[in-house]
C-alpha cells in the first residue's frame, strides 16, 4: 500500500514584503515616474546634439538618393521643429533605457527568490546591450541596402524622389526601435521562464509555429519585400528564439516532483 506524502507549501521569496493592492499601485507609480524623469533627463542631454543626430540618422536615406540630389525636403514651417522634438524624445528613451530597465526590475524583484535577484544586474546589462545591438545592426547592416532597394522600384526617368524629412525620420526610428525590440527576445523569454509563465518544453514544442510567426513579423516590420532584408530581420528573430529556449532551460523554474511514500 502506498500513500502520497502531503505536499509541502512552496517557499516564499526571501525577505518578501507583503503589500496591498494599493501599495503595489503606488510602487508602480513610483517606478513609472522615475522612468519618466530619467527619459526627461536623457532628452535634455540629447537636446544639445539634436541637429547632428538628425544628420547622422538621415545619412542612409540621403546616400540612397541620386548623386547631386541627396537632400530631404520639409513641407511646413513647423516640421523641422517637430522633427527635432521627436529626435530628442527618442534619444532620451535610447539613453535612459538602462535606467528604465532598472526601474522595471526594482518593481518585480521583491517577488523573486534570492537566486533570481542575483541576476538583476545581468538582466539590466544584457537587456540594454541587446537593444543597442539591435539598433546598431539595423543602422549599419539593414538600412544601407534597404533604402536603395525601396527607391529602385521607381527607376522611371520621369520620376524624381522628393522625400519628406519627417516621414523618413519616422521610418528610420521605427526600424531602429523594431530591431532593438526584436533583439530583446532572449531577455523576455528568460524572464517569462523565471516567473514560470513558460518553460523550454513549451517553447520547443511550438518551435515551428514560432518560426512562421517570426517570418511573418519580419515581413511586416521590414520596409522592403526583397529576400535579403527579410532574411536580415527573420534570421536574428529565429536565432534569438532558440537562444531563449536555452536560457529558459537554464533559468526556468523547475517542476516540483510529487513524491510517493510506500507504506
Amino acid at each position: 500500500m502506498s500513500a502520497t506524502a502531503p505536499k509541502l507549501p512552496a517557499p516564499e521569496p526571501e525577505n518578501e514584503v507583503k503589500l496591498t493592492f494599493m501599495e503595489h499601485l503606488r510602487d508602480l507609480r513610483t517606478c513609472l515616474l522615475r522612468s519618466v524623469y530619467g527619459i526627461a533627463l536623457g532628452m535634455l542631454a540629447v537636446g544639445w546634439f539634436v541637429p547632428s543626430i538628425v544628420h547622422w540618422l538621415m545619412a542612409p536615406v540621403r546616400n540612397a538618393l541620386p548623386e547631386g540630389k541627396q537632400m530631404l525636403v520639409y513641407t511646413s514651417a513647423i516640421e523641422p521643429m517637430m522633427v527635432y522634438i521627436k529626435v530628442a524624445l527618442y534619444g532620451g528613451i535610447f539613453v535612459a533605457a538602462p535606467w528604465v530597465l532598472l526601474q522595471l526590475w526594482r518593481f518585480i524583484a521583491p517577488g523573486l527568490y534570492r537566486k533570481e535577484k542575483r541576476i538583476a544586474s545581468r538582466f539590466v546589462f544584457f537587456g540594454t546591450l541587446l537593444f543597442y545591438c539591435g539598433a546598431a545592426f539595423c543602422y549599419f547592416l539593414v538600412m544601407p541596402p534597404a533604402f536603395p532597394a525601396m527607391l529602385a522600384f521607381a527607376e522611371d526617368s520621369t520620376l524624381m524622389p522628393m522625400l519628406s524629412l519627417s516621414e523618413q525620420l519616422g521610418l528610420v526610428l521605427a526600424m531602429l526601435l523594431g530591431f532593438g525590440i526584436v533583439f530583446e527576445v532572449p531577455v523576455v523569454i528568460a524572464f517569462l521562464s523565471m516567473i514560470g509563465l513558460v518553460d523550454y518544453r513549451f517553447l520547443a514544442k511550438y518551435r515551428r509555429i514560432a518560426i512562421v510567426v517570426n517570418v511573418t513579423l519580419a515581413a511586416i516590420i521590414t520596409p522592403t519585400g526583397d529576400p535579403l532584408n527579410l532574411a536580415m530581420m527573420a534570421v536574428p528573430m529565429i536565432v534569438f528564439y532558440e537562444v531563449g529556449i536555452v536560457l529558459a532551460r537554464i533559468l526556468g523554474k523547475k517542476r516540483d516532483p510529487t513524491p510517493a511514500v510506500e507504506a
